[in-house]
């Protein structure tokens, strides 16, 4: 049953202690910044509570700040921004890729990075390329702010490693060594206002002989969460991608849950992720 809107509170903060204050009442509100995917479950009749807080206006957390190591994105810098940044698309270009994948452009246009990782979809567009990077979550509360790494804050089917009363602030992402070439491709239905069948993203670096010496292999709508396939990542350390490949794509089976819905059956994710990193591994090498 649809709640209908006179029956809702909308809270919005200026500032970032206003927001945080908010989150330690008894009951704390439901936070949004584009609204994208709260729109839709409201629409469908899903009901979150009848309280929630705005965070669109607290500027400090619009910001995408880079330094000579990596680039810092408030929680509620837009999927369209993200992509229309120059050293984004230059230093992370996995990361503008799937900036420009995140449903059609008036979407991008709302949704925010800190929306989509709050979210935990296995399907969210961006979580793949957070793992890639190695990226940190920045959250804060009231009693003040603790850096997560991503790949601890997926504890389970859209859960998060939260406390009640924390919000996401921002990313923080590094730029990758030189010499490491990343991957991203997401197979749907289509192009645009499509959840995805598998998503992927990957990282590769190489030895002066050409041996693999870092690497990073993250699955999205593998898994109840997004999911780095870490005992193929293990097949290839040491190793000549091409020579390591077919070992690599075997070891998938034991990172890669993939289940039968409405979108894809197990079968076909499975395969598909077996193409995606062979053709990762063509790109990245040059083999194309």
């Amino acid at each position: 049953m649809r709640s209908p809107l006179s029956t809702l509170t909308l809270l919005r903060p200026r500032t970032e202690r206003e927001a945080l204050a908010a989150m330690t009442a008894s009951e704390a509100p439901r936070p949004i910044a584009g609204g994208t995917d709260l729109y839709v479950a409201m629409h469908a009749g899903i009901s979150h509570g009848a309280e929630y807080l705005d965070l669109s206006r607290i500027k400090p957390w619009q910001r995408i700040e880079h330094d000579a190591r990596g680039v810092t994105l408030g929680a509620t810098a837009t999927f369209l921004r993200i992509q229309a940044d120059a050293a984004v698309r230059r230093r992370l270009p996995a990361l503008a890729a799937a900036a420009a994948e995140v449903g059609a452009w008036p979407i991008q246009a709302r949704a925010t990075i800190g929306g989509n990782i709050a979210n935990a979809s296995p399907a969210g567009d961006s979580l793949p390329v957070l793992l890639a990077y190695d990226a940190v979550v920045h959250l804060r509360s009231a009693r003040g702010m603790r850096e997560v790494p991503f790949t601890e804050l997926l504890t389970g089917y859209r859960t998060l490693a939260m406390e009640r009363d924390e919000l996401i602030a921002a990313v923080r992402i590094p730029y990758p060594a030189r010499g490491v070439t990343t991957f991203f491709r997401k197979v749907g239905t289509r192009r645009a206002q499509s959840i995805s069948k598998v998503a992927f993203c990957a990282a590769f670096g190489f030895d002066a002989k050409g041996r693999t010496s870092h690497v990073r292999l993250a699955y999205g709508s593998m898994a109840a969460t997004t999911r780095r396939a870490v005992h193929a990542e293990a097949v290839f350390l040491g190793q000549k991608p091409a020579a390591a490949l077919e070992a690599a794509i075997a070891a998938l089976a034991q990172d890669l849950t993939p289940i039968d819905d409405v979108r894809s059956d197990a079968a076909y994710r499975i395969d598909i992720a077996a193409r995606l990193l062979e053709q990762c591994v063509r790109v990245v090498t040059g083999r194309r």
